[in-house]
């Protein structure tokens, strides 16, 4: 994709639709699967569409049982867990809320239940909303933001706290913008500048039970939080900024995640990984 290929569009509400998009997102796989993931469990917050859904089937390829959690999108949910199930793995998806604690404890144990267990837990659920000057910001916004992006990254681990052992791993979405700041995003670029600090934090609280904890901070991707974001003027121009001169896309994304939740990774912990089309963030 180049930036160019992109025709103005919006959508009224978010988490936004993938089948509302075009061109749509390229999510599948590029590589066959080896069986990194052969008999995980895994958990992926915000599963439905974008980068979750590419994270979704990137892992069932790799062998995982995933469970796919999201907001209310249904019709992208299904198909997330249809695609997952033709790659040979177990899937079921699971509506709600990630920054209600109730939820969060309700699905981990229904992926328990399922799956026999919990060894991956990636939390991707996020949500944005632009303004032009933080004196537009409404407190109902930053408690909304704050509630989805670090409440839920926080409920989501201290619900799949006790069902991880030695050889886990927690993967966190952030952002570049929390590294190079956003003007028209700073209550979203502040809640992943959070999810940094927390991914250092726990992977140094965890690394004697030998559960790693790593996060990816992508840069402009093409996900349905674009178009359910911006402006249609502002989504054309998407991703002409970087130095690859266009948006990435969910499969360009995904094998950091699968890299991080295997063995592969086993010598990190606390450490962001960063496709983001050649931002240099110094992070």
């Amino acid at each position: 994709m180049t930036a160019t290929d992109i025709p103005p569009q919006s959508q009224d509400r978010q988490p936004g639709s993938e089948a509302l998009m075009h061109p749509a997102p390229d999510y599948m796989p590029r590589r066959p699967g080896s069986g990194r993931l052969a008999g995980k469990s895994v958990i992926v917050t915000g599963g439905d569409s974008g980068i979750g859904r590419a994270v979704s089937v990137a892992m069932a390829r790799e062998g995982a049982s995933v469970a796919v959690l999201y907001k209310d999108e249904h019709a992208d949910a299904e198909e997330t867990v249809r695609i997952c199930e033709a790659e040979g793995a177990k899937a079921f998806a699971l509506a709600g809320d990630v920054g209600r604690e109730e939820f969060c404890r309700e699905a981990v144990a229904r992926t328990v239940e399922r799956f026999g267990g919990l060894d991956v837990l990636v939390n991707n659920a996020a949500e944005q909303h632009t303004a032009e000057d933080v004196s537009e910001i409404p407190l109902a916004q930053i408690e909304r933001t704050f509630r989805t992006n670090v409440f839920g990254y926080m409920l989501m681990t201290i619900a799949a706290r006790p069902h991880l052992k030695a050889g886990s791993a927690i993967v966190n979405t952030t952002s570049v913008t929390a590294y190079k700041g956003s003007p028209g995003l700073i209550d979203y670029s502040a809640t992943k500048g959070a999810v940094v600090a927390f991914t250092r934090s726990l992977a140094l609280s965890l690394a004697e039970d030998g559960i790693r904890v790593n996060g990816v901070a992508p840069g402009p991707i093409w996900t349905p939080l674009i178009p359910a974001s911006f402006t249609a003027e502002h989504v054309a121009e998407f991703g002409k900024d970087v130095p690859l001169k266009r948006p990435g896309q969910p499969n360009e994304v995904a094998p950091c995640f699968v890299f991080l939740a295997c063995d592969d990774a086993s010598y990190m912990t606390g450490q962001i990984l960063h496709p983001n089309g050649g931002t240099v963030v110094n992070g």
